[in-house]
């Protein structure tokens, strides 16, 4: 089928090239984050790795266009680049003229440069894509150029990418002198609600009037589903669907499965990562967003989190659709429970209504137009609360101090006996 006949200006599903249109999603977003803590940390060296495919070069090229006029960057591919091609290629990127013919001088010009921008408050930063595939003198003379300091920070920020686990270079000798990493981030696959925006939004950014027509939502899940969620992965398997299509809509049969890679996580690698010094793990963040766009952040830190309209909540989601104590989250050890508090239009878990749900990572909870992303990289069982492990006595203490909470607002705000009251037991 021809992008006209799909009601496509342009190709919506580009593998090469600049995208049509970025559609960002949670794991990208935290990456971005990432680096942009690496430019603010003092000791600026950070590894983002991800699989091929995981959409690390559209992610820096986000990152890019973020960065200030008057921080100089620098993106670079590492596989098989020597030491002369490393240190021209960061010159011209920095806007200089190479008029030197020996490594020493351009190390020392890079030297003068990266120093002076640090002073200036603006130290460059430099990407390595495929930062594995760097010659080992390469990879020194990046570590010396780091090394440098102007007010006990770095002269330099690097951030090293690939499509496997950097853990060996990390260890490498060379490393020594700057092995304190600012973050060691590896790329996530997009869970199969940000799967449906991401390709519903990249066929209206393209022209389509009804993108839930041409690709309807059993369609989306089965892209996920064969793609992983990885975003490269998505955009192959959805161009050649729409390529091999007849007629709209599109149907699960034109969608094809390609063999798909592994993370460049594991265990071992997730928990150094989170607890470099042997330090209880970090407690899950929630992440709130409406209509793709983040709306805030929230460390779960306390034993128990309330969720709703209020603004007596933890996390308070003003929407008529959102009860105004619409759902609890207790926690028990390295468990996290949610509780529908018998909420008027329902809480949902991976598109399931739920009344009770052990929550695992990447887990996304929709209330109304709200989703809320559960992040915490130590959760990997789920279940409901029948039959669960669990202190009834940390549940029981939870409602009390809600009940408490509930006895304390103002009798006025309350609601009317139309709207619904979460049911907390008797």
């Amino acid at each position: 089928m021809d992008l006209a006949a799909a009601g496509l200006r342009e190709q919506p599903f580009r593998t090469h090239g600049k995208p049509l249109s970025i559609v960002s999603y949670s794991s990208q977003l935290e990456a971005i984050d990432v680096l942009q803590q690496t430019c603010n940390s003092p000791t600026g060296l950070s590894l983002i790795q991800g699989p091929s495919l995981s959409g690390k070069s559209t992610l820096i090229r986000t990152f890019i266009d973020t960065v200030p006029d008057d921080c100089a960057s620098a993106v670079i591919d590492g596989d098989g680049m020597n030491t002369k091609a490393l240190l021209e290629s960061l010159l011209r990127q920095f806007g200089y003229e190479v008029e030197f013919d020996t490594n020493n001088e351009l190390l020392a010009m890079l030297r003068v440069y990266a120093q002076h921008q640090a002073a200036a408050h603006a130290p460059p930063i430099v990407i390595v894509e495929n930062a594995h595939g760097l010659s080992p003198s390469a990879l020194r003379v990046l570590c010396d150029l780091a090394a440098l300091q102007v007010r006990q920070s770095c002269s330099l920020k690097l951030v090293f990418v690939s499509d496997r686990s950097l853990r060996s270079i990390v260890d490498a000798p060379a490393m020594k002198s700057i092995s304190r990493l600012t973050a060691d981030f590896h790329l996530r696959p997009m869970s199969c609600e940000e799967t449906t925006r991401y390709l519903h939004e990249k066929l209206s950014n393209a022209g389509s009037a009804v993108p839930s027509f041409v690709f309807p939502v059993e369609v989306c899940n089965e892209l996920w589903d064969a793609s992983g969620g990885w975003p490269g992965i998505v955009d192959r398997i959805a161009l050649l669907a729409l390529a091999s299509a007849d007629a709209l809509p599109i149907a699960v049969a034109n969608v094809e499965r390609p063999a798909l890679p592994n993370g460049t996580w594991d265990a071992r690698t997730i928990e150094k990562s989170h607890n470099p010094a042997g330090e209880p793990p970090a407690p899950p963040t929630l992440i709130l967003s409406e209509g793709g766009n983040s709306r805030q952040q929230l460390r779960f830190e306390k034993p128990r989190l309330l969720i709703g309209r209020s603004e007596h909540n933890d996390m308070s989601i003003n929407s008529r659709f959102v009860s105004r104590h619409h759902m609890l989250l207790v926690r028990h050890g390295s468990t996290t429970f949610l509780m529908d508090l018998n909420s008027t239009n329902g809480t949902f878990v991976n598109s399931r209504q739920i009344s009770n749900h052990i929550l695992i990572d990447d887990d996304i909870i929709t209330v109304g137009n709200h989703r809320i992303e559960f992040c915490d990289p130590q959760a990997k069982q789920g279940g409901t609360l029948d039959g669960a492990e669990f202190a009834d006595t940390a549940i029981m203490k939870t409602l009390e101090d809600m009940r408490e909470l509930l006895a304390q607002e103002n009798i006025a705000v309350m609601p009317t006996p139309s709207e619904n009251v979460p049911t907390l037991g008797g």
